[in-house]
């Protein structure tokens, strides 16, 4: 891991920015020059988007309410939606390091550069494209009218041999192009580079990874510039807040169910009445449980028989943070980060969090006897798995 103790020559002033940092970590090998300028264009759209967010109320007719476009899930497109995809994916062009980009707001995989809107002026400018990006650029975008949390989800694949990948047959429509840019796509969480995500907040704070632990940074609008406010981010052992839509309870699956009134009740292993906190904003709550522990979870149910988020580029980054915080990220039995997506909008149960919060409700499944219920969470891991 690098700690900023390490650096030399810190500005009393500024303290380590997110600038000083990726060059810290370039010099040390653990980035190389692509990645540095993949995460220079993240922070400034990051910082688009934190603009857009906080003058919403006061351009409501340009930035609030409905699109009156349906995205590939089926939900009605805010305008901010489709704004702030926009405004992300042409920061991630513009640097010319990314072959392919995957959306939540996106029907399939894009072309990570566009000669046409920005020509090679140079050898040295010259894309190398060797760098997938997924990303949500505004989860919980529902919640802007009212003025609560929001973030955006991203993270980062290496590029993958192409003939190492294979595609179902039922693919047989798309084109040459497509199909390669979704064999770069639907890749397992464990081949993940880098993940982070931004929330959007009563500060703006921007969380990542690139493998060797988490650090956070708060943008300072003096300067313009994210600075370094939590250099080493690790996750309590165990929490006291559980954090999901408990309304849904009824609906869940079995061993859910009997691990939530556990908490509820002050049964479970530690013997303490948990409390319920929940933003219905996946960054949000996600950033409270990471700083104060407990678990967060988004269970299957009757009507979303394989949870609402999005493996590819909401519970596969975010299992990835919290991993690398020192926390652990199930669907219920099967680990988030070793499953292979079989569609860009594949969606997954998830539980992730505090590492004892986690393994006591994984005990629950495994102790579970429903048949069809294991054989969900291993055909999700086997790649067999199809959505509905």
């Amino acid at each position: 891991r690098v700690h900023p103790d390490q650096f030399v020559g810190v500005c009393e002033q500024t303290g380590v920015t997110l600038s000083r940092y990726l060059f810290e970590l370039q010099k040390r090998g653990v980035i190389d020059s692509d990645l540095s300028s993949i995460f220079n264009s993240i922070r400034e759209a990051s910082k688009v988007i934190a603009k857009l967010v906080s003058t919403a109320p006061l351009r409501q007719a340009e930035l609030l309410g409905l699109e009156g476009a349906i995205n590939v899930q089926g939900e009605d497109q805010k305008k901010l939606d489709v704004i702030t995809n926009e405004v992300f994916k042409r920061a991630l062009r513009y640097c010319g390091k990314v072959g392919t980009l995957a959306s939540e707001e996106e029907d399939a995989p894009v072309l990570g550069s566009n000669h046409e809107a920005l020509p090679v002026l140079s050898d040295t400018f010259a894309d190398t494209g060797k760098y997938v990006c997924v990303f949500d650029p505004l989860d919980g975008s529902s919640n802007v009218d009212a003025g609560i949390a929001v973030g955006t989800i991203f993270g980062v694949f290496a590029e993958p041999e192409k003939e190492g990948f294979e595609l179902s047959e039922d693919l047989t429509h798309l084109s040459v192009q497509q199909k390669a840019l979704l064999a770069s796509t639907l890749q397992p969480g464990k081949s993940l580079v880098a993940s982070g995500y931004v929330l959007y907040s009563a500060s703006v704070e921007l969380v990542l990874t690139f493998g060797r632990g988490v650090v956070g940074f708060t943008l300072d609008a003096s300067i313009g510039e994210f600075v370094l406010t939590r250099p080493s981010i690790q996750i309590p052992k165990r929490g006291k807040i559980y954090s999901l839509n408990q309304a849904n309870i009824q609906d869940w699956d079995l061993p859910m169910q009997k691990y939530i009134n556990a908490l509820k009740s002050g049964t479970s292993e530690s013997k303490t009445r948990y409390s319920l906190r929940y933003i219905g904003s996946m960054v949000g709550d996600i950033h409270r449980t990471l700083l104060y522990g407990g678990v967060f979870a988004y269970p299957a149910d009757k009507q979303n028989k394989d949870g609402k988020l999005r493996l590819l580029y909401e519970g596969a980054p975010m299992s990835f943070i919290i991993e690398q915080a020192g926390g652990k990220a199930t669907t219920g039995l099967v680990r988030v980060m070793d499953i292979t997506p079989v569609k860009v909008h594949q969606r997954i149960p998830v539980v992730m969090g505090s590492p004892q919060d986690v393994d006591e409700c994984q005990k629950y499944y495994l102790e579970s006897h429903d048949a069809r219920l294991k054989e969900n969470c291993m055909a999700r891991l086997e790649g067999s798995w199809k959505a509905a």
